[in-house]
């Protein structure tokens, strides 16, 4: 993932930090418990703010790409599929579900050309 200035990281008990301030994730080796498990360096911040979660749960949130652009990926992989597929379906087998069945096949397929340019 690409860190942006957008991205907040959760720390823990309503804590969250932008995502390309985060300078240093350490985790708290002595007193470590409940509510104290991770120090989190911040730019522009001399003391480091106590995270109640885990240093490698923060790490995974910082590296790793939001689901929402996993899954529009995915979305997107799949209509370039229904595109391909649709380019082999030919003009009779279209005419026949367009009129028996209701289903545009060249309707489809502009729309998912249009959804795949923008």
């Amino acid at each position: 993932m690409k860190i942006l200035s957008s991205e907040l990281v959760h720390l823990g008990f309503g804590k969250y930090v932008r995502s390309d301030q985060v300078t240093a994730v350490i985790p708290i080796e002595e007193e470590r418990g409940p509510g104290r498990r991770t120090f989190v360096h911040v730019q522009g911040q001399s003391d480091p703010i106590i995270a109640s979660r885990a240093e490698d749960t923060i790490v995974r949130d910082l590296v790793q790409e939001p689901h929402e652009v996993t899954q529009a990926r995915q979305q997107q992989e799949i209509l370039q599929d229904l595109l391909v597929n649709l380019a082999n379906v030919n003009s009779t087998v279209r005419r026949i579900n367009r009129d028996e069945g209701s289903l545009d096949l060249d309707l489809l397929e502009r729309r998912i050309k249009q959804v795949l340019e923008n």
